[in-house]
């Protein structure tokens, strides 16, 4: 299995704690965030790991010179518009793999969630916490009766019929065929970008 990490953005919300430094790089007990991740996947047999950059890439680089083997970098150069263009960035990878996990890089978790995501019988999966603060910042996944995501952004819609609501932890797991699939929705959402884009000119 591989495990695909968005580590594009900004962290303009961050101010001066980020201090110029992706979020991914944040340090927490003298590890940062992408090592703590790092090492959670490496523990549970994930050797292939992929990493989508954008900003500050080389600092990204430079911290993991001379670590482990096994990284692979994407950059996305418009790492600035959201994540949605990194998972674009790493679509030929998302296409490929028999099953991949994705995760956002600025979350720090304990490494039971990725065992507890890994050792589910579905083959595609994803990690919510039911426990969130309501309001606009939190990304909301809203869960239908059969347990299929029918929500996922950080303004619900009115009239869902949801059981099940809570903020994206940003940890999935993805089977093969659901891949492409998403793989196959990038470039008509591509599309749709370009076309908002061109009407702004």
């Amino acid at each position: 299995m591989q495990a695909i990490i968005l580590a594009a953005g900004c962290g303009n919300r961050l101010g001066r704690q980020a201090a110029g430094r992706p979020k991914s790089l944040l340090e927490f007990g003298g590890k940062s965030l992408l090592e703590r991740h790092i090492e959670t996947l490496r523990a549970r047999h994930i050797e292939r790991i992929t990493l989508v950059i954008g900003y500050e890439a080389e600092q990204i680089r430079a911290h993991l010179q001379g670590g482990p083997d096994g990284i692979d970098f994407i950059f996305n150069p418009c790492f600035h518009e959201g994540s949605g263009l990194s998972l674009a960035a790493a679509r030929e990878v998302i296409g490929k793999q028999p099953q991949f996990i994705l995760m956002d890089a600025d979350v720090l978790h304990d490494p039971r969630l990725i065992r507890r995501l890994l050792d589910s019988p579905a083959q595609n999966c994803f990690l919510l916490d039911q426990d969130f603060i309501p309001g606009i910042e939190p990304v909301k996944l809203c869960v239908n009766a059969s347990g299929q995501i029918i929500e996922f952004a950080k303004e619900r819609a009115a009239g869902l019929d949801y059981v099940i609501e809570g903020e994206s932890v940003g940890f999935f797991k993805v089977s093969r065929a659901t891949g492409r699939r998403l793989s196959a929705r990038i470039d008509p959402y591509l599309d749709v970008r370009a076309e908002y884009q061109a009407r702004d000119l």
